[in-house]
């Protein structure tokens, strides 16, 4: 029944439905991780990912038990977009079991730096790093070099994110009155 209602057609309504259809039922939500993580049609797996990422959000507690999981699936060469990008959204909104943040630190670096990613992809995973820098605050000096690197090349969604980040915004004020 989730196959087809994932393959019935993609809206923000037949999103909310699944999720609506999952709630808190983790047999339910189980249901739609095997599809994302092991369907055979691409499709599938691309259109489970949007109402995955609403769910795990909704519901956090659904989504512990294969969390190792899906950052496994992250690190797959050739996922496509919307699978990367929807396990990063959820990423940026859920707790973070501490087992599991200096591979999800990696994993957000190499995404945050890496010039093929998609805008939401590097904005989720500056979220991230900020989220975890926190806890870490070592990360945070490498964090905000790469954003003021990379600044003039990078997406609109990029820098709002990077704006978001302290003390970021002190240092794009001192850089601008050095550079006048």
């Amino acid at each position: 029944m989730l196959r087809s209602l994932l393959l019935a057609e993609h809206s923000k309504a037949q999103r909310d439905k699944i999720v609506h259809w999952i709630g808190e039922d983790s047999k339910r939500f189980d249901q739609l991780i095997n599809l994302f993580l092991h369907d055979e049609d691409p499709k599938v797996i691309q259109r489970a990912a949007w109402p995955l990422s609403y769910a795990a959000i909704a519901h956090p507690k659904l989504v512990g038990k294969h969390l190792g999981k899906l950052l496994k699936n992250l690190e797959k060469p050739n996922i496509h977009e919307a699978v990367r990008r929807n396990t990063l959204r959820l990423l940026q909104d859920i707790p973070l079991p501490e087992k599991y943040h200096g591979i999800i630190m990696d994993t957000c670096f190499r995404l945050v730096t890496d010039p093929q990613q998609k805008p939401a992809t590097k904005a989720f995973s500056l979220t991230i790093l900020d989220k975890l820098s926190h806890i870490y605050p070592d990360i945070r000096p490498e964090l905000l070099t790469i954003i003021d690197e990379q600044w003039d090349n990078e997406s609109a969604a990029f820098r709002s994110r990077a704006r978001k980040i302290q003390p970021f915004d002190q240092l794009r004020d001192r850089r601008r009155t050095v550079n006048r």
